[in-house]
């Protein structure tokens, strides 16, 4: 007994440490980088790429595609942005920024004051979108890509990597104009591969214009505005056969909302939420200071503590012992009764 008790001793903190990858560290910390280049890549300058280092020239933490960045912006905001370089480049991270006018100001703050040299510090990468290629993961047999508008982001690197392994594909790209949609130029080397489709010239794209002949064994990787989303979505319900995966970059509508109340803790204000509204967004008409980033429920920025009623839990990141705390993500969790307190 006295052997087995110092062997246990000994060794199950060893293996502990051996094994232990500490990967959500990795995920949270914050990375200083440089921004070593800055490049206008739609034709109405309303989107502009920055491509990023790390301040001594060394390697960047790998990523793979799909992945993104939480970009801490100097104003304290914190923005998520798709990688759309190259995985294999180890020493450069890039992503691309639309403006938004009338947006919570994180993309204006990137076009008006963000410029070669400057330092910026970064979470992640994280990969809330990843890419499983047929034959290295995936039982399809082919895969469709769809992205409307700044959606190209993400799709930019699972085309490279879907063109380097020889596999069976096609992409069809939307936007509001040819002006409007980035990266034209560089997608130009795919060929007929690729779809360009604008609304000016086409028209609303329906579903069918959308997934093309999605036979069985396809696998389909969308990102762009949440109605495209729905459509496609629907679209493919009952479809077994077919795969799909989505990125949204905006939130997602309310299912099954009910009202309800939010007080204020530091003014006593009450914050009527609709059935169909976040309490995040009621909480920034009369807050627009208030912290969030993904409005998904994955990112945790806009986390904050209940002093008062019972959280419905929508989100995929709290822990049971959070949850147990009085933490909820103001982004997607909602009131189980009329009211919640929030230490704001």
């Amino acid at each position: 007994m006295r052997l087995a008790t110092v062997i246990g001793k000994v060794w199950f903190p060893l293996w502990g440490k051996l094994t232990h990858l500490d990967l959500p560290g990795q995920v949270n910390r914050v990375t200083a980088v440089k921004v070593v280049g800055r490049e206008v890549v739609a034709l109405d300058d309303n989107v502009v790429a920055l491509t990023l280092a790390a301040p001594d020239g060394g390697e960047l933490t790998p990523w793979y595609a799909g992945a993104h960045l939480d970009l801490l912006l100097p104003s304290g905001r914190m923005r998520e942005y798709s990688l759309c370089g190259d995985p294999a480049d180890r020493f450069h991270y890039r992503i691309a920024v639309r403006r938004i006018p009338g947006g919570g100001g994180g993309s204006v703050e990137v076009h008006d004051t963000i410029e070669v040299g400057d330092t910026l510090r970064i979470k992640g990468p994280r990969n809330a979108f990843p890419l499983a290629l047929p034959g290295y993961g995936s039982p399809a047999q082919r895969l469709r890509f769809i992205a409307g508008g700044i959606g190209i982001t993400p799709i930019l690197p699972m085309l490279a990597a879907a063109e380097r392994l020889g596999l069976d594909w096609s992409m069809i790209y939307t936007g509001r104009s040819a002006d409007s949609i980035p990266f034209l130029d560089e997608l130009a080397r795919y060929g007929d591969k690729i779809t360009i489709r604008t609304d000016d010239d086409h028209g609303l794209p329906t579903p069918d214009d959308l997934l093309g002949t999605v036979t069985a064994g396809t696998a389909v990787y969308c990102c762009g505005p949440v109605p495209m989303l729905g459509a496609i979505r629907v679209a493919l319900v009952g479809r077994a056969d077919v795969e799909l995966h989505f990125e949204r970059f905006s939130p997602p509508p309310v299912e099954n909302g009910r009202p309800f109340t939010v007080t204020l803790a530091s003014t006593g204000d009450q914050i009527p939420v609709s059935a169909t509204e976040s309490a995040l967004a009621a909480i920034r008409r009369d807050l627009p200071s208030v912290p969030y980033s993904c409005q998904q429920g994955f990112c945790g920025t806009c986390k904050v503590r209940v002093l008062e009623g019972t959280v419905e839990h929508r989100d995929n990141i709290l822990t049971e012992p959070e949850r147990d705390a009085g933490v909820m993500l103001t982004c997607v969790s909602r009131a189980e009764g009329e009211h919640l307190r929030l230490d704001l």
